[in-house]
C-alpha cells in the first residue's frame, strides 16, 4: 500500500515534480531558441541570413545574448522608485511561467503502476479511472494574464519615465480592451463542451472534432486578441520604438532587460498552448505518435505563425488597435455567443 501525504500518495508527489521540471525546462529552452527561431525566419522572409556567426548557423547565438545580458552593467535611475523598479520584471515573467500548471501537453503515462496524466495540476484516482485537474482552469489562465501586465504598468511608473509610463499604460488599456473579446470568444467553447477543465475540453476534440471547425470565427479572434494582450507585432504598441523609444523598458538594461523579452516569448508559448488546447484538439492527433508529440507541434506551428504575422504586417496606430478591439471584435465575439446559444438552445439538443 502506498504511504499517503496528505491523503495521496508519495508517487503523486514525484510525478509532481518531475512535471514541473520537465514543463519548466521546455519552456526555457523555447523561450531561449525562440528568439533564434524568429530572427531566422523573419531574416529569410526578408532575403536576409539572420544569425550565422556564432555557432553552426547560429545556433549558439540565444546562449551568447544570455552571457551577454548577464554580464552587462546595471543601471537603476537615480529618480526610479527603486524597489518597484527592481520587483517589476519579476512581476512580468513569473506568470507567464506558471499559467503552464494547467495546460493538458499529454494524456497519460505509467510509471510503476501509477497513472501519470501530463497535465501538472492534475492527478488520476487511486484507482486509475478519474482524472482530477482544477475544473476552472482557464479562468486560472486569464487571472494570471492580468497578473503579468502589472509588471508591464509597474515598470513604466517606477522608471520616472514619461516615455515608460505612456509605454505602461498603453499596456494596461490594451490588456482591457483585448480580454473582453478574447474572453467572450472562448465562451462559446465552454457553452459547447459545458466545462470549464481544459482536460475535458481536451476530451470533447477526440477523433478531429476541433473546435476550430466548429467555432472558426471565435478561433480567430481568441488568437488575435491573444497577440495583442501579449504586446507582440503587429499589437506592440507599449514598445514602439519609433514612439516612446523603447517604452515600458527603456529605463532597463542587462538581465531585467532580459526578463521582460522572456515573459513576452514565455506569454507567446502559453497563447499558443491555449490555443491548441481550446481550438485545435490538445494533444489529440493520429495514433502512430505519442500525444505529447502532436501537442508540441500544435504549438511550434502556431509560434511560427506568430513570427510569420510579425514579419508580414506593419504596427497599429494606436486609435486602430482601440477601434479594433472595442468596434471590431467586440460586436463580433457579442453576436458569435448569441448565435452559439440558440445553436445549443433550439438545434444540438
Amino acid at each position: 500500500m502506498d504511504t499517503l501525504i496528505l491523503g495521496l500518495p508519495v508517487a503523486y508527489y514525484i510525478a509532481m515534480v518531475a512535471k514541473v521540471l520537465v514543463a519548466f525546462v521546455f519552456v526555457l529552452l523555447t523561450v531561449a531558441y525562440a528568439t533564434y527561431a524568429e530572427r531566422k525566419i523573419i531574416g529569410h522572409m526578408q532575403v536576409r541570413l539572420g544569425p550565422m556567426r556564432t555557432g553552426w548557423h547560429g545556433l549558439l547565438q540565444p546562449i551568447a545574448d544570455g552571457v551577454k545580458l548577464f554580464f552587462k552593467e546595471e543601471i537603476v535611475p537615480s529618480q526610479a522608485s527603486k524597489f518597484a523598479f527592481l520587483i517589476a520584471p519579476l512581476v512580468a515573467l513569473i506568470p507567464a511561467f506558471i499559467s503552464f500548471a494547467v495546460i493538458p501537453f499529454g494524456d497519460t503515462i505509467t510509471i510503476g503502476g501509477y497513472t501519470v496524466p501530463l497535465q501538472i495540476a492534475a492527478y488520476y484516482d487511486q484507482a486509475g479511472k478519474q482524472v482530477f485537474d482544477i475544473n476552472v482552469g482557464v479562468l486560472y489562465i486569464l487571472a494570471m494574464a492580468s497578473l503579468g501586465v502589472y509588471g508591464i504598468v509597474l515598470a513604466g511608473w517606477a522608471s520616472n519615465s514619461k516615455y515608460s509610463l505612456l509605454g505602461g499604460l498603453r499596456s494596461a488599456a490594451q490588456m482591457i480592451s483585448y480580454e473582453l473579446a478574447a474572453g467572450l470568444a472562448i465562451i462559446s467553447v465552454f457553452m459547447l463542451s459545458e466545462s470549464l477543465s481544459l482536460h475535458k475540453i481536451v476530451a470533447d476534440q477526440a477523433g478531429g472534432a476541433w473546435y476550430a471547425f466548429k467555432q472558426p470565427l471565435a478561433f480567430v479572434i481568441f488568437f488575435i486578441c491573444s497577440l495583442a494582450e501579449i504586446n507582440r507585432t503587429p499589437f506592440d504598441l507599449p514598445e514602439a520604438e519609433t514612439e516612446l523609444v523603447s517604452g515600458f523598458c527603456t529605463e532597463y538594461s542587462s538581465m531585467k532587460y532580459a526578463m521582460f523579452f522572456m515573459a513576452e516569448y514565455a506569454n507567446m508559448i502559453t497563447v499558443c498552448a491555449v490555443t491548441t488546447t481550446l481550438f485545435l484538439g490538445g494533444w489529440h492527433g493520429p495514433a502512430f505518435l505519442p500525444g505529447w508529440f502532436w501537442f508540441i507541434a500544435k504549438v511550434y506551428f502556431l509560434i511560427f505563425v506568430c513570427m510569420w504575422v510579425r514579419a508580414t504586417y506593419p504596427r497599429y496606430r494606436y486609435d486602430q488597435l482601440m477601434r479594433l478591439g472595442w468596434k471590431v471584435f467586440l460586436p463580433l465575439t457579442l453576436v458569435n455567443v448569441m448565435a452559439t446559444g440558440l445553436w445549443v438552445m433550439f438545434i444540438s439538443k
